[in-house]
């Protein structure tokens, strides 16, 4: 009985500051979690995705047929047709193979652009944020001059100034995502700068780079880890119409948006199969701009 009051005792003793904040956090991320498994929107995109991206990923074990093999005598085959389940384009190769390993240039060109803007407008972001001042000006109003020109403009003629191709494509994109990822960042930061903690940090004698590490990132890499995701799609849109327009992928590569091109003058002869790379683009865009909404609502503390 008395070592049983003793753990009681123990067990009733007020926590410590780390004992508290660490409780916090596993509270905080146990309700993401419970709001996660409660929706099944995002789940059900989540396992989507993963599915196309799996399927990209092991292309070779998933389908045996060559997504370069052409057949003059089998071009246009209707969705259903043997040995070709959604048939085949305009030269005859198999549209299974080829939506399918499409998907790993399709997405490669969505991701690492989105990517890479992450990691150099995050950081000139949180830069201009925490110093401000003639820091946050000159960055800030440096980025300002890309939001002068469209997203779409400024990618198109960003690539016709590269040159067509899978690189200078992703450095086009690159380029176009900076200024929207650095611009939240900024705002994020300057907004947990002015809190309590973070003052206190620094009246502690904390370095920048201590404060930065320990008391920002951890606050404001949610937020913008979150916009980024919504940009995906954004990203493989523009990415396919980059393609579609001769300035991204080049013939005889597998990508959505190339596959688009060369199909729209088959519209006519079989829509069905002409219209199957843009279901993948909608599907694949669709379902990273609603994970993006689920995986809001989830990390909101105000929700």
């Amino acid at each position: 009985m008395a070592d049983a009051a003793a753990n009681f005792v123990r067990i009733a003793e007020p926590l410590g500051p780390a004992t508290e904040l660490s409780v916090k956090s596993r509270s905080y991320w146990s309700s993401v979690l419970g709001k996660l498994r409660r929706d099944p929107v995002t789940l059900t995109c989540a396992g989507i995705l993963v599915l196309i991206f799996l399927s990209a990923i092991f292309a070779p074990l998933i389908i045996p047929a060559d997504p370069y093999k052409t057949s003059m005598i089998r071009r246009l085959q209707a969705v259903g047709s043997p040995g070709n389940l959604l048939g085949t384009d305009e030269l005859g190769r198999d549209m299974i193979a080829r939506l399918i390993y499409g998907g790993r240039l399709s997405l490669l060109m969505g991701t690492l652009p989105v990517i890479n803007a992450l990691l150099i407008g995050g950081l000139l972001g949180v830069t201009a944020g925490f110093l401000g001042g003639r820091v946050n000006m000159l960055i800030m109003r440096t980025i300002d001059v890309f939001y002068a020109f469209p997203s779409v403009l400024l990618a198109i003629a960003i690539s016709g100034a590269l040159g067509a191709g899978l690189m200078n494509s992703i450095v086009a994109l690159t380029i176009v995502f900076i200024p929207p990822v650095a611009r939240v960042s900024e705002a994020v930061t300057t907004s947990v700068r002015g809190l309590d903690f973070v003052e206190a940090a620094r009246a502690s004698g904390a370095r920048s780079w201590t404060i930065i590490r320990v008391h920002i990132l951890g606050n404001v890499l949610g937020p913008i880890f979150i916009y980024a995701t919504g940009l995906i799609s954004v990203s493989i849109i523009l990415a396919s119409g980059l393609s579609f327009l001769g300035l991204g992928v080049k013939p005889p590569e597998p990508e959505w948006g190339l596959m688009l091109n060369t199909l729209r003058q088959s519209i006519w002869v079989n829509p069905v199969v002409a219209a199957l790379p843009g279901t993948m683009i909608f599907l694949t865009s669709i379902c990273f701009n609603l994970m993006s909404d689920g995986l809001r609502s989830a990390m909101d503390v105000k929700l």
